[in-house]
């Protein structure tokens, strides 16, 4: 598998540095509220990412952590007038549902920040043993940025002139986000202050709490070590959480932090910004309420590639409702020709360390998540091979293994098939359901005189044929 790199610019193929796992991390959820669906589009992307590395047959570790301790839980559960533990479990819970719903494999660990405190406060201390840390006179401790050559090398700061920093005195930022392109000495410890409530905890600095970027750092030795192969969030997390990982992680163990960086573009809503203020920062339960499922909105989300920005529309929920019935249709149909009679599903087992398939059909689909997960093209070539399929020359083996492929390449992408809908007490022979598919594929092939002498077939044996932009019904003639 080949991916893009965010530090190397530059595609690079991907491998396990140990040769087993591929291990990997993700910047997960700051539980202070519902993960609205521009979360979801990285969350989703690194899901699909798992799943075709192991579908390769490539065995993964996948760590994504938990938020539960920054400025944004601790203002948040005071104002609700609640501890931080039952504030951010809550929506921790809800996190989980939704991730659920979306049919996002669960990470093979998932740490949290309040549980990993004493990690933190031992890093903190091997930066101040080795010079790269100070404590101010507001008794926090600050990363003291000029003392690492390389800062800046993620986000090509490097190329631009850095401003002096980084001795006591000098320009520091005490908040979790701040201005990009902001270069400034950040927080490792915040000292406790009276608006932090009971949110704090023991160091040898003083009673306070772990700063942001901090708390993945050390979640990351934990579970990967000092070097691992790839981590992952969002764009909006290069700088500064991602540059000051490298930071204070590379100063403390003087080795490479992570090899690869996989970075999803955010989401645009009605061609502009998400935001409260519109009313379009969706959150999964929204567009339930709306009648559209998680499925559906997971096509969406992996609609476009993610190194470009998603447009999100109410009408592409709709477009994907169509464009997942279609492919539910085309895999009845060739369960029927194979001879089976059930319902055609997506549900599958991806739990598993390895699922390496070797693919017949749909194998340029497969190809195109092997080169810079390009979902996009990857469902535009399972509907260009739906098409060509000739679903009635097929045997009944060629017809049963290109119905187990399709399953397969569904799988990697993590979509279901819908149920496919009869009109009550209407069943729909398999003679006639094949007759329609076969109308339909020729219809998209603008093989006109075929389509209209099946159309004319269909009618002959008591069926009529309603076409849509994305599909047909057959409904009984009168």
């Amino acid at each position: 598998m080949k991916l893009y790199d965010t530090m190397a610019r530059e595609m690079r193929e991907l491998t396990a540095e140990d040769g087993e796992s591929f291990r990997f991390y993700c910047c997960g959820p700051t539980v202070y509220g519902p993960a609205h669906i521009g979360n979801f589009r990285t969350f989703v992307l690194q899901d699909v990412f798992r799943r075709v590395l192991q579908l390769s047959g490539q065995k993964t570790q996948h760590v994504r952590n938990i938020t539960d301790v920054d400025d944004k839980t601790i203002r948040d559960s005071r104002a609700a007038d609640k501890s931080l533990t039952e504030f951010t479990e809550a929506w921790t819970v809800k996190f989980r549902a939704d991730c659920e719903a979306l049919n996002l494999l669960a990470p093979h660990d998932e740490p949290s920040a309040v549980a990993h405190i004493p990690q933190q406060v031992a890093l903190i201390e091997e930066l101040m043993e080795k010079g790269h840390a100070y404590q101010s006179e507001d008794r926090s401790v600050y990363f003291k940025v000029t003392s690492f050559e390389s800062y800046g090398c993620l986000s090509h700061l490097d190329q631009r002139e850095l401003r002096a920093g980084g001795s006591e005195g000098s320009a520091a930022v005490a908040d979790d986000e701040y201005e990009k392109d902001a270069v400034a000495d950040f927080a490792l410890w915040k000292a406790r202050k009276e608006e932090d409530g009971e949110n704090f905890w023991p160091s040898p600095w003083g009673e306070g709490r772990p700063g942001w970027h901090l708390e993945c750092s050390a979640m990351c030795r934990e579970y990967l070590g000092d070097t691992f192969d790839l981590h992952s969030g969002g764009v909006d997390l290069v700088f500064p959480h991602h540059e000051n990982e490298i930071a204070q992680s590379e100063a403390a163990s003087g080795k490479t932090f992570a090899r690869h960086w996989f970075h999803i573009t955010h989401l645009m809503v009605d061609g502009g910004k998400m935001s409260k203020s519109l009313g379009n920062m969706y959150t999964l339960a929204d567009l339930q309420e709306r009648g559209f499922t998680a499925n559906e909105l997971r096509y969406v989300l992996i609609s476009g590639h993610y190194r470009h920005p998603l447009n999100f529309t109410l009408q592409s929920m709709a477009d994907a409702k169509k464009a997942l019935l279609r492919i539910a249709k085309a895999g009845q149909a060739l369960l029927q020709r194979a001879g089976k009679r059930e319902q055609a599903t997506g549900e599958g087992d991806c739990e598993a360390d390895i699922l390496q398939h070797d693919f017949v059909y749909f194998k340029s689909a497969y190809q195109s998540l092997l080169q810079d997960l390009n979902t996009p093209e990857a469902l535009g070539r399972i509907f260009s091979e739906l098409r060509e399929l000739k679903v009635d020359q097929l045997r009944a083996e060629q017809a049963l293994e290109a119905w187990s492929d399709l399953k397969w390449i569904l799988l990697a992408l993590g979509l279901s098939f819908p149920q496919v809908e009869e009109k009550a007490g209407v069943e729909v022979p398999a003679e006639i359901s094949e007759l329609a598919e076969q109308r339909w594929q020729a219809k998209q092939a603008k093989e006109w005189a075929q389509s209209d002498a099946l159309r004319d077939k269909l009618l002959e044996k008591g069926w009529e044929v309603k076409d849509g932009k994305d599909g047909y019904e057959l409904c009984p003639r009168n």
